[in-house]
């Protein structure tokens, strides 16, 4: 029997997709179908699965338990391989965005009780609700206070996690002017945003049990916070993230969050609790992040500080290279960061293929779906380099986790 592993250490994600008409670009509620073409996840024994979603547009692909950025990968690639396959023999095409490109009608819901009690309790705060994000769980066992402590020290850096991943700049057919329309869409429930600093699992366990008292959470697994105890697995859930636009944004997002996650743990280690950041700075930091992405002003939520995003971005690297280097993970998470500073994010790419039409972005979001692999673009390279160069100076994430439902 092989021995528990140590906190930080194992990983898992979960991804959701979006299930469009390749013609008309058109979300199409077929979840049932293609999740019964999909059938068993490979690596169903260890925790990986594909699962159904609120809308009957979305589906979800787990990974099992992985160790290595390696195993993620594959894990991820075959994931979206099989429901790419699936949804193809439905005459579909898998779709990997924060929201959906194109307008279209509010789909419905997937059958089962507690999706029917969501509905009762949003009503039309749902009305075309298909916001798709890439979560990722690193395991601490035993969560409890020590769960809660480390969220604590994730806090302020929930908006970089999210600017490296915004991939949902269109919504209903237009622009929306920000890099992810779905952090917008999130933060319209209550109890969503950045978690509030909590001094205990009694603490966050009060906090969760007076909103569900109050009627604005459905129960008590279901806070719409972008970091939190897991509720089912014993893991950290960090949801800050757009989904991802190809694999390789998935596997850096979650090497993010391990780095961070590990250097949380060894701070908590040496007795060093997580600064209280304060909680309009981080909601002002979020919702600059979902605004500018990469390409714009950051807010610092430790200092109050307005930096370019790639500096942010540095200061991040900075903080996890000892956990990155512990894991030897720092050389490919260095190369799939300057990877996106030279393609752009996926709400950047986005924009791109949209100046021939958003159906023509749509086809671009299928194909990079189903390929998985992140490359740069020459339109993004050149007067980018100094600003990068400052990252450079820092170092970058790795890999490991446990899956659940969201």
């Amino acid at each position: 029997m092989e021995p528990e592993p140590s906190p930080g250490t194992t990983m898992g994600v979960e991804e959701e997709f979006l299930l469009v008409d390749p013609v008309t670009g058109r979300t199409a509620p077929a979840a049932g179908a293609v999740l019964q073409r999909a059938g068993e996840h490979r690596w169903a024994g260890t925790g990986g699965g594909f699962h159904p979603e609120l809308p009957t547009t979305q589906v979800e692909a787990a990974t099992g338990v992985c160790r290595t950025l390696a195993g993620l990968r594959a894990q991820l690639r075959h994931g979206r391989a099989r429901l790419a396959g699936a949804a193809r023999a439905e005459g579909l095409a898998l779709l990997s965005s924060g929201t959906p490109p194109m307008d279209g009608p509010s789909p419905p819901f997937t059958p089962g009780d507690r999706f029917a009690r969501m509905a009762a309790a949003y009503g039309t705060l749902l009305d075309g609700y298909q916001a798709s994000g890439c979560h990722v769980h690193i395991g601490v066992p035993g969560g409890g206070d020590l769960a809660v402590a480390v969220v604590g020290h994730l806090r302020p850096w929930l908006p970089a996690l999210l600017a490296i991943t915004v991939n949902s700049p269109f919504a209903r057919g237009r622009d929306t002017g920000h890099a992810a329309h779905r952090m917008l869409e999130i933060t319209r429930f209550p109890g969503g945003g950045v978690p509030p600093w909590c001094a205990s699992a009694a603490d966050h366990d009060r906090r969760v049990a007076a909103l569900v008292d109050a009627g604005v959470l459905v129960d008590a697994t279901m806070t719409f916070w972008l970091a939190r105890p897991s509720p089912h697995l014993p893991t950290v859930e960090v949801r800050a993230a757009d989904a991802a636009a190809t694999a390789d944004e998935a596997v850096l997002q979650a090497a993010l969050t391990r780095g961070l996650v590990r250097t949380a743990l060894t701070s908590l280690a040496a007795g060093r609790e997580a600064d209280p950041a304060d909680p309009q700075l981080c909601a002002a930091a979020l919702w600059t992040a979902a605004r500018h992405g990469m390409d714009g002003p950051a807010l610092d939520p430790r200092t109050g500080r307005t930096l370019p995003a790639w500096d942010l971005f540095g200061l991040l690297l900075e903080l996890i290279a000892p956990a990155l280097e512990d894991t030897g993970d720092l050389t490919e998470v260095r190369d799939l960061a300057a990877a996106v500073r030279r393609a752009g994010t996926g709400a950047d790419r986005q924009r791109r293929a949209a100046r021939a039409g958003l159906p023509a972005a749509v086809g671009e979001l299928a194909r990079h779906t189903a390929d998985g692999t992140l490359t740069g673009t020459p339109e993004k390279q050149g007067d980018d380099q100094d600003e990068w160069g400052a990252c450079e100076r820092v170092p970058q994430p790795d890999d490991t986790r446990t899956t659940e439902e969201p």
